[in-house]
């Protein structure tokens, strides 16, 4: 018997299959095989269709069975991770009234500011531990706002793995984990976060039912399992967050353990029992997975760097290098500190660490005389790479204890100079992980059947390596002062413009 994990991103769609006892993985497929299209209307805008999203796990499961010849009645289980804070609107049938305002699209950033000024920002850091910011919530009204032709028809709003269960179950439902992505949910009395529904003016009726991240969401719909290829009845037993889900796969559950994770943008994801937030504004906190009301208040505090592995993509696309491995060589042939070459990251939208500002990517410092494309290379790692570090001491001054850092063994904690670098400026070792967010998903279901020592179990295994600060950190400590430096004039720069 099985369990299916699916792990919603902005880039692509990644199912995984599990045995339902053991929790060993049998395989996880990409759909699409390249990755999804962003459409950007206008600058710093992000959107997607909930049913590219929809057909791209159907098109997934399909290619899972067929590979592994499983029959469907085996999967006994879905998990669902999801890309984290965006907007679904669906008018009464359940149709998506346009596209998907997903997290990247930075259009509420006033929005999230206003409604914070307005709240009042004490208010905001003791219940809602955030600002609205560019969130679901924000993105809401921004909706409200400027379509209201569409806005007058929304039944239900939604986060991307709501809709997707929506799409199983025929269902409209949410967890309070998802709510607190939006900024819509109240720590401090533990409740929906009536103050924001009121400054906005949104009804208490736009809200889907909401159900408990772990446990069984609702179950297929025959309509559901036909367009799935799966069983009607098969139940949904998890939902969550990509970032609180990627925690969960590298088994961060208690506080003074810390996530990270380097794809299209960088996260640092750290365990807390603490409802205090100095770093409101900058650094998010939401329920994590093992959230409860009244026994475990435990929160994910997330740290997100839009500007990150996108950087090393785009390289690759426009330096016209095959692949990331051939770029990793190029890299390790120059040594710590890119010959004085910087690389500032940001040019992935506002950069909420940053307070919201959109600094745009720059490259720094260039000789060409001297720098050629091996520099560019290590410089963007480094440059990536330095970014974690500020954000990591953001984290810090926000009272955070890191005891252990976890990452998995993909995107850029395979390059080892980007790890390296990050465990010498960070002082602290970096232990890697051979899991993913879909075989966390699909393994979450475990634990709504079995307890959460069963779920553990199932990682013992996955530990592959660890990267050990180096003891020679002076040359590090000094390019990451200057990228600081740097930083900081662009960053006022364009503050007082």
């Amino acid at each position: 018997m099985y369990y299916l994990g699916i792990d919603l991103g902005s880039s692509s769609i990644k199912i995984a299959l599990i045995d339902s006892d053991s929790g060993k993985p049998f395989s996880v497929v990409q759909e699409p095989e390249n990755e999804m299209a962003i459409h950007a209307p206008k600058t710093g805008w992000a959107e997607q269709h909930p049913e590219d999203w929809w057909q791209a796990v159907c098109l997934g499961i399909q290619k899972i069975k067929k590979t592994h010849n499983i029959h469907e009645k085996d999967i006994k289980g879905i998990g669902i991770a999801y890309q984290m804070h965006g907007l679904v609107v669906l008018d009464k049938e359940g149709n998506p009234l346009r596209n998907a305002i997903i997290w990247c699209d930075s259009r509420a950033v006033a929005i999230g500011h206003e409604a914070f000024e307005k709240i009042g920002a004490s208010y905001c850091k003791e219940n809602l531990l955030n600002s609205p910011a560019n969130f679901t919530a924000s993105k809401l009204a921004w909706v409200k706002k400027q379509e209201p032709e569409i806005y007058t028809k929304v039944y239900k709003f939604m986060l991307p793995g709501d809709y997707l269960a929506f799409r199983f179950t025929g269902q409209m439902t949410t967890t309070i984990s998802g709510l607190s992505e939006g900024i819509l949910w109240n720590f401090k009395k533990g409740e929906v976060a009536s103050k924001v529904l009121d400054h906005f003016d949104f009804d208490t009726k736009l809200i889907p039912q909401i159900v408990d991240t772990i446990g069984i969401q609702g179950q297929l719909s025959s309509k559901g399992a036909t367009e799935s290829g799966l069983v009607a009845g098969t139940p949904i037993l998890y939902r969550a967050g990509d970032q609180p889900n990627n925690a969960l796969a590298l088994n961060i559950l208690r506080p003074g353990e810390m996530a990270a994770t380097g794809g299209t943008s960088g996260v640092i994801y750290a365990i807390t029992d603490s409802l205090s937030s100095k770093e409101s504004e900058r650094v998010n906190n939401f329920a994590h997975v093992n959230y409860h009301i009244k026994t475990d208040k435990v929160i994910g505090k997330l740290l997100c760097i839009n500007g990150a592995g996108i950087l090393y993509r785009w390289l690759r696309n426009n330096l016209k290098v095959n692949s990331y491995e051939q770029m990793n060589t190029l890299a390790s042939s120059v040594p710590a500190g890119c010959d004085g070459l910087s690389i500032i990251p940001f040019g992935n939208g506002a950069e909420r660490m940053l307070n919201n500002q959109n600094l745009g990517a720059h490259i720094l410092n260039l000789d060409l005389n001297r720098h050629n494309q091996a520099h560019i290379c290590r410089a963007a790692l480094e440059g990536i790479a330095f970014s974690f570090v500020y954000g990591f001491n953001i984290m810090k001054a926000d009272e955070i204890q890191s005891k252990v850092m976890r990452a998995g063994n993909d995107n850029l904690f395979r390059s080892k100079i980007f790890a390296t670098t990050l465990a010498t400026l960070i002082e602290q070792k970096i232990e890697i992980h051979n899991t993913t967010g879909a075989i966390g998903a699909a393994r979450a279901c475990i634990i709504s059947q079995k307890g959460y020592a069963a779920f553990s179990l199932t990682t013992k295994n996955d530990f592959e390596k660890v990267y050990i600060p180096n003891e020679d950190k002076e040359q590090l400590k000094v390019a990451y002062n200057q990228w600081n430096k740097e930083l900081q004039l662009i960053n006022n720069k364009i503050a007082s413009s």
